[in-house]
């Protein structure tokens, strides 16, 4: 397998079959982000992409999910998914569904039919970072998109019928910032159909734009405590019928909730670790993480 560079894929394509369609990330100006800061992005060649479709097909013929690797697969023109879409179903005829990482950017500059072809050729589950749904954090975070730009693009996935998955980020609208944050991302989800939102914690790293502005005075990360409070006030306030999953390492405490059944339970298992346990402890989980 022609696997280079960074190679990562969500907790929940575990089951997947994971080959490499891109490596490197082609928009690397996130500035939380230091993931593929050194590496940059290439499309993995047709010959490389058939040669581990073969060997996939001469170890699990039958596979019916496959996983593209790299940070946004999805950039590659319409053309060229279309290639490897159906090259993927010449070798392995079970295969049902093709998932991969997306940005915003990505699914602006495919059309509305475009993404209904590529629906139809069995790609369907993207992960989408919008970290955010809130202009003045998506502008700090660098994320080079706007809320009505999430709302645009990710309505044209709901019209194709494309399965998409967003990731939110608590603590990234920095100190005071959380509940403005949680608030206004809400109500912007709450317009779209994301299957699941999954909720990471801004963690941040040496090397990162976010972490210099952090050590420069100029971005006060929020508290654990408020982090805590930010994910509770935007449990609270979404209005659609999702499963969230706040269980990844950058979670103090991971919380999984199918919405709105287990709203009130979620919040109040997040009330008592707020009452029970010190920001001191918490932060002290936070400076134990050296990678998520």
């Amino acid at each position: 397998m022609h696997f280079t560079g960074r190679t990562w894929r969500p907790p929940y394509e575990a089951h997947s079959v994971i080959i490499q369609a891109t490596s490197g990330c082609a928009y690397r100006k996130c500035r939380f982000c230091s993931l593929y800061k050194d590496e940059p992005f290439r499309m993995s060649p047709m010959k490389e992409f058939e040669e581990d479709l073969a060997e996939i097909k001469s170890l699990q013929p039958y596979a019916r999910r496959v996983f593209w690797t790299g940070a946004n697969p999805f950039s590659m023109s319409y053309e060229r998914l279309k290639l490897r879409a159906r090259t993927v179903r010449d070798y392995l005829i079970k295969c049902q569904t093709m998932a991969m990482f997306a940005s915003v950017r990505d699914i602006r500059a495919k059309e509305a039919w475009q993404l209904k072809k590529l629906r139809a050729m069995g790609i369907n589950g993207l992960t989408i970072g919008t970290e955010s749904g809130d202009d003045d954090t998506l502008l700090l975070a660098g994320k080079g998109y706007t809320a009505a730009d999430i709302l645009e693009q990710c309505q044209k996935l709901d019209q194709a019928g494309i399965e998409y998955y967003f990731v939110y980020m608590t603590g990234l609208a920095g100190k005071g910032g959380g509940y403005r944050n949680a608030v206004r991302s809400a109500e912007l989800f709450s317009q779209l159909n994301p299957y699941f939102i999954s909720v990471d914690s801004l963690t941040l790293f040496p090397g990162t734009k976010l972490y210099r502005m952090a050590q420069a005075g100029r971005f006060v990360p929020a508290g654990e405590k408020e982090r805590l409070r930010e994910l509770q006030i935007f449990i609270e306030e979404l209005r659609i019928r999702t499963h969230l999953f706040a269980d990844s390492r950058s979670n103090f405490y991971p919380v999984t909730a199918a919405l709105p059944r287990e709203r009130e339970s979620v919040i109040g298992e997040l009330q008592y670790v707020l009452d029970t346990v010190s920001e001191e402890e918490m932060v002290e989980y936070r400076r134990g993480l050296k990678s998520l």
